[in-house]
């Protein structure tokens, strides 16, 4: 057939040549051959005819979420002798940068209002006033440090990933490594065209502090343990991370709240000012409900007990129990002092001054529900008035009309101005007092932290901003291939998605420190939300997803260009928030793993899996209670989901080595439950695509009836690495200098088992001497 020249999306320059050839039966070749004549630039391949239904989306997402597309095709035999068209499509993601620098940014905004939080508690006592110095300075450092390494990642340019050889760069530690998504499409006589999607990622972790000293979730339960002695030191109230966590969520929610409420109270105003009756309810019931919430995030014993901590950390606070010592004697420490430099109860550790009203801060945001109160009371009088009214309106309609226009269209306003301004200042006075508690607690928790918890902190930061990324790009890939699917979109809404990790970690040396990092940054994607928007313009810069929020709550925006979604549920255009459910299951399949299960201790992969299949199983009850089984997509296997839960429960607790079956169970769970599948190892190359070349053969096996005769040849063809054009490049996303550099041979002997016998060794030494003389002659 004569070759076919094809120019890039805009028409500016020619993207490459299309050469397709004839297929012989049986055997396995490239359906179609790709040359390019820019040696840069890579082309996707042509979709068959069936495919078409997808290009658009293809279209939307290349470009401003996936770029630099590398294709192969295959053609199978089934078990009745016809033939299935495999696809293959790799590609890079783009927010393994972006999502990094939106959360640098956001870091830094959280601790530079976190140093103004400190600068705004007012005078202190010379102690506190030297911890919270040291304070700001640590946070001045992370700032610096923030600033620095975004400042390098601007500068970078080129491909959209991280490669596995720069895994230990500082410049780079927050972006994921080798993120690419990877994209199976079938299409077969039996069966309509299916599609499976997989992400493929390097474990989240921060390679370039190391592992030295274990992962986050060792050094965490080892940091926490110790802050109990650091209080002590520092005479600080210890806080436990339940108190630590309530007093951020108190601090962003009042700091959410105020504006939210000063806006509703003006929006009631302007509806007094319109004497609208309809709107003046709709308003004073907004109004309502985000007053209420605010007063009861407030309701909170810590935020009286940090109140009154403040108050005894204040200049010239003497204990009420505290004497004034003779002078042949040592100041004496009170029972009070005692409890404030020991204790490690909150609640019993405030010390109480005699001058200090206990019961102010109740007084204090109980007046917010009081002037609520108030407010309800004159609207529901204005608006029964105004329904007596109509009547009357009605008789004398022109001459009430010509009443109102010179006199009542400020009355309903100036009633309700004087309570609403006092609503507001109530309000305000409570945030302030809050902020400061909460702040003061947040101060004594860093400085009992001091320098390790904020070593940690950044650690996990970096953890986190690899595994968002990681979760972004899985969420918009399945989210762009299922807008179609209204069963889907249902789910989505209604439950949420569950997000399926595979790692392939070995539990021995430092990969128990990558596998431990990476179980924190998994659970802490519990804290991110989704939320879909109408993107303002077709542009590729309004489509990229956007990231806001703060340490303890994210919410990701993915804008969708205005076709997509006004198709969209009328929840989803409304913008509800949509949550993930993150799962991690870890089976070590390497040598080092045959190391660990027979001398070692694989209790964390066991703890991981044991808990992530009780968070899978939560999902799959909650779904069960809001989604019709309909939605759920249909496979030719029979097996049911429960059936298939129960095997993989079984699975978790027995004691089998290398027990792959947990990772393909659950892997068939999440694809049945239409969930978002990641896999991953070190750096996302060996061990992955392995796993992920059998998964997608098992697939078309169970799925699509490919032979038997041909699995292992299609195993062995997605495998291979092909010497011409960019296919040279599919089963390592490095391809390039880095595979030119690497030794044509591998020395497999493994080191433990020789050191068992000096004799071994000495034979072992002899040996590669042999080999490394005959290799440089």
């Amino acid at each position: 057939m004569r070759p076919r020249c094809y120019k890039s999306s805009d028409g500016g320059c020619g993207a490459g040549t299309v050469v397709v050839s004839r297929l012989k039966m049986g055997e396995m070749e490239e359906a179609e051959h790709i040359t390019t004549d820019v040696p840069s630039q890579k082309c996707p391949l042509v979709c068959d005819p069936a495919s078409h239904g997808s290009a658009e989306r293809d279209r939307l997402l290349t470009g401003p979420v996936f770029t630099n597309p590398v294709c192969k095709v295959y053609r199978f035999q089934t078990v009745d002798n016809k033939w299935m068209l495999v696809r293959e499509q790799m590609e890079e993601c783009t927010l393994s940068f972006s999502v990094p620098k939106q959360l640098l940014l956001l870091y830094m905004q959280e601790d530079m209002s976190r140093v103004q939080d400190l600068k705004e508690l007012g005078e202190l006592s010379p102690h506190w006033d030297n911890l919270r110095k040291e304070v700001i300075t640590r946070y001045a450092g992370i700032i610096s440090s923030y600033q620095e390494t975004l400042a390098e990642m601007e500068k970078i340019t080129g491909p959209s990933f991280k490669p596995s050889c720069c895994k230990a760069q500082k410049s780079l530690e927050f972006v994921p490594i080798n993120l690419h998504t990877q994209r199976m499409r079938v299409t077969c006589p039996r069966k309509t065209d299916a599609s499976y999607d997989i992400v493929t990622v390097g474990a989240p972790a921060a390679h370039f502090q190391g592992f030295k000293g274990g992962g986050l979730q060792r050094l965490l339960n080892r940091h926490e343990s110790e802050k109990k002695s650091f209080s002590t030191a520092y005479q600080c109230i210890y806080y436990s991370p339940e108190h630590t966590a309530k007093a951020q969520e108190v601090l962003s929610s009042v700091s959410l709240l105020q504006p939210l409420i000063t806006s509703l109270a003006d929006q009631l105003l302007q509806a007094a000012q319109e004497r609208s009756s309809p709107g003046l309810r709709e308003a004073l019931r907004n109004l309502s409900d985000k007053t209420e919430q605010f007063v009861h995030t407030l309701k909170d014993e810590l935020v009286k007990s940090a109140l009154l901590a403040l108050h005894a950390a204040r200049p010239g606070y003497v204990s009420k129990n505290q004497k004034t010592p003779r002078h042949d004697q040592s100041p004496a420490r009170t029972p009070a002092d005692k409890t404030t430099t020991t204790c490690n109860n909150v609640d019993d550790s405030i010390p109480h001054h005699k001058e200090f009203d206990e019961e102010e801060w109740d007084r204090v945001w109980a007046s917010v529900a009081k002037c609520l109160n108030c407010v309800i009371a004159v609207v529901d009088k204005l608006a029964e008035e105004d329904d007596h009214n109509d009547e009357q309106q009605r008789v004398a309609e022109q001459q009430l009309a010509d009443v109102i226009t010179s006199h009542n269209p400020g009355d309903w306003r100036e009633q309700l101005c004087p309570l609403v301004a006092r609503l507001k200042e109530c309000v305000t006075e409570v945030v302030d007092k809050a902020k400061r508690a909460v702040t003061f607690v947040l101060l004594q928790e860093a400085a009992c932290s001091i320098p390790q918890g904020f070593l940690l902190q950044q650690r996990r930061d970096v953890v986190f901003s690899q595994a968002l990324a990681v979760l972004a790009c899985g969420f918009v890939m399945r989210l762009y291939a299922g807008m179609q699917d209204k069963g889907f979109l249902k789910q989505l809404h209604l439950v949420g998605l569950v997000a399926q990790f595979e790692s392939l970690l070995s539990t021995y040396s430092e990969e128990i420190g990558m596998l431990e990092d990476m179980e924190v940054g998994i659970s802490d994607l519990q804290r991110v939300v989704f939320k879909i928007t109408e993107a303002k313009t077709g542009e590729l810069g309004d489509i990229q997803p956007v990231v806001r929020g703060r340490r303890d709550h994210f919410t990701v925006e993915v804008p969708l260009p205005g076709p997509a979604f006004q198709n969209m549920p009328e929840e989803i255009k409304e913008g509800k928030l949509l949550r993930v459910f993150p799962v991690l299951f870890n089976v070590g399949i390497n040598e080092q793993q045959t190391l660990a299960e027979r001398f070692g201790d694989i209790s964390l992969q066991e703890r991981i899996n044991q808990k992530n299949f009780e968070m899978l199983e939560f999902y799959y009850k909650s779904l069960s209670e809001k989604v019709p089984h309909e939605c759920l997509p249909c496979f030719q296997s029979q097996t049911e989901i429960k059936e298939l839960l129960e095997t993989l429960g079984q699975n978790v607790v027995t004691k089998r080595r290398k027990n792959v079956e947990i990772l393909c169970i659950a892997s068939a769970i999440c694809r049945r439950l239409n969930g978002i599948r990641f896999t991953s190892c070190k750096s996302a190359k060996d061990r992955t695509s392995m796993s992920v070349t059998l998964e997608q053969c098992a697939l078309l096996r169970d799925e699509h009836q490919l032979s038997k005769d041909f699995f292992m040849r299609a195993l062995d063809c997605m495998r291979s690495r092909l010497s011409h054009g960019d296919f040279g490049r599919w089963e390592d996303p490095e391809a390039g200098a880095a595979i030119e550099n690497k030794p044509t041979s591998r020395h497999f002997y493994p080191i433990a088992l020789l050191l068992v016998s000096s004799h071994l060794l000495v034979v072992w030494l002899i040996l590669s001497l042999v080999f490394l003389l005959a290799k440089y002659q």
